[in-house]
């Protein structure tokens, strides 16, 4: 089976703000396919390029991709090798997985060949096709650029002319934060800081232009994680009602449609899959009462704005003497209707 390996870890910084780190590595997928979990798209004019994991050589990863060394090893790397050479033709390969706000992308990247362009470069805060930023480095018109795309309309290019020889391993990399943006090469900052609050998050992904035949390996995405609204719901909730034992909300995304534990006061039950109680809760609108050792549990349905059932919260409350069931519930209504009412869809809950 195709299997991107997609390493996953949680820093700190020194700020003791929490991140997350993603590193792609294409060794894990299929020779001469796509990798799983991005999608092939293209913005302006043509068709979607023809992304492939080949095999190439790069310089080794313990060295840096400036540094004066002839070590290299053989293995695989992500490619774009479609040549429409339409002007106003960009092929993109968007990673499906997450949608990122404050972030630091680095990549290495080597154009190859192209007779109307030599580009290669990263789309980031990616919405749809029409609206996104970029940064890329051409080798024929030897430039290092930053611009946006707006409704599909290309904005005016920021960056220096600099030299990008074809066939040279080279690093690129993006740093957001806010509404700043950095981006650098080979380790330097070759754009001065650019402030836009146009796109304030996005999915990030590989980016080439007309017929540009471009490689990409070593791609290291730290990011600050975003928090749903699910998990905001339960962090508020549990701040607002400190004497409920537990709290968790059952929703499906997108990419995974069983329902499962979307946001949990236990970090350790995330992904986590639904019981027949929640899946009922949902499927037929109806409310659950059980007894656990020295707690209730009342599991409700969550609702969207149209009264569909969209998701469950399952309540964690302490019980206390000659309560009933009825009574469980009464308490437990009131604490899911205040957060039913931040929630206009199913979507919503895991954006």
């Amino acid at each position: 089976m195709s299997r991107l390996i997609v390493c996953i870890t949680v820093v700190l910084f020194a700020w003791k703000t929490p991140a997350a780190e993603r590193y792609f590595d294409f060794s894990g997928a299929k020779l001469n396919e796509a990798p799983p979990g991005f999608r092939s798209t293209v913005s302006g004019e043509g068709k979607p390029g023809e992304w492939r994991v080949i095999e190439d050589e790069t310089p080794s990863s313990l060295v840096p991709t400036n540094a004066n060394s002839s070590v290299t090893v053989r293995r695989q790397v992500l490619a774009q090798l479609a040549r429409d050479a339409t002007d106003e033709h960009f092929p993109a390969l968007i990673y499906e997985g997450e949608t990122f706000g404050d972030f630091t992308l680095t990549t290495r990247f080597k154009t190859v060949d192209g007779t109307a362009e030599q580009m290669a470069g990263i789309a980031f805060r990616f919405q749809n096709e029409s609206n996104y930023y970029v940064v890329r480095a051409s080798s024929l018109g030897n430039t290092f650029r930053f611009y946006k795309f707006v409704n599909g309309e290309r904005g005016t290019p920021i960056g220096p002319e600099m030299q990008n020889p074809k066939g040279v391993w080279r690093e690129l990399a993006v740093e957001c934060k806010g509404n700043q943006i950095r981006c650098f090469l080979d380790g330097k900052q070759a754009i001065p800081d650019i402030n836009d609050p146009t796109f304030t998050e996005g999915k990030v992904g590989f980016w080439t232009k007309s017929d540009s035949v471009s490689y990409f390996a070593d791609t290291r995405i730290v990011y600050t994680p975003r928090e749903t609204l699910a998990a905001v719901l339960v962090r508020e909730t549990l701040k607002k009602y400190p004497r409920l034992l537990g709290l968790k909300i059952f929703a499906t995304t997108s990419s995974r449609k069983e329902l499962h534990i979307a946001a949990s006061n236990d970090a350790k039950d995330l992904g986590q899959p639904a019981s027949k109680v929640e899946q009922d809760a949902v499927a037929s609108d109806t409310v659950y009462c059980g007894r656990g050792k020295n707690q209730t549990l009342v599991t409700l349905p969550m609702h969207d704005r149209n009264g569909e059932a969209i998701a469950a919260v399952r309540v964690v409350l302490k019980p206390f003497p000659g309560q009933t069931e009825q009574n469980a519930v009464v308490r437990a209504t009131p604490i899911v209707k205040e957060m039913e009412a931040r929630v206009r869809s199913a979507r919503d809950l895991t954006q």
